[in-house]
């Protein structure tokens, strides 16, 4: 076996792509997203984990070399999409609605705060979405915000990868396990009317 070929250690099992958006812009007010897929397993529902992060430098393409613009992870908010908020999502993304919920958008309330998340379709700036989310603590005046712009491609691809995730967030990845049909043959020769599969 050659060293350019494919091999399915575990290391490569643990690896989760992720799908990443990058807006950067010269008054250093843009944003970055990335999305993971955790499909359900077990008693786990799945679920798409959004990372957004603040722009946090403006960089500069026309160096030589190229510096490029720089964006805060280390602040970042992490929301937690359930098969519920994403297809109220892909309203917005399909057409349906023009924004989550009429403009109030989702809230995650937990211990550790309340997360808002709002998701609009911007018809006078050629279609974008503004996908932003607010994250305040219980007992603390401070709060994070993140803020990406989307364009209608960008959107328009969003939403088929979400609609492909759906099967995984709701049912998981299918294994093929032998499955023990006793139990149902037996059920089925009791009844008596119907010949055991």
């Amino acid at each position: 076996m050659n060293n350019n070929e494919y091999t399915n250690t575990n290391a490569t099992r643990r690896f989760r792509p992720k799908l990443s958006f990058y807006r950067a812009n010269a008054k250093c007010t843009g944003g970055a997203l990335k999305l993971e897929l955790h499909p359900a397993h077990d008693d786990v529902d799945g679920s798409i984990m959004a990372t957004f992060a603040k722009q946090l430098t403006i960089g500069d393409r026309h160096k030589m070399p190229p510096v490029f613009a720089t964006f805060d992870w280390d602040n970042s908010i992490c929301v937690k999409l359930d098969f519920n908020d994403l297809t109220k999502m892909l309203e917005v993304f399909r057409g349906f609605k023009e924004s989550l919920e009429d403009g109030k958008g989702l809230f995650h309330v937990s211990p550790a705060g309340t997360t808002k998340i709002s998701l609009r379709h911007l018809v006078e700036r050629e279609g974008c979405y503004s996908f932003d989310v607010y994250r305040s603590k219980p007992g603390s005046p401070e709060s994070k915000s993140a803020h990406i712009m989307l364009s209608a491609n960008e959107a328009y691809g969003l939403a088929i990868a979400i609609e492909d995730s759906l099967g995984a967030i709701c049912f998981g990845i299918p294994e093929v396990i032998p499955r023990d049909t006793s139990n149902y043959k037996r059920r089925v020769k009791e009844m008596g009317n119907v010949p055991a599969a």
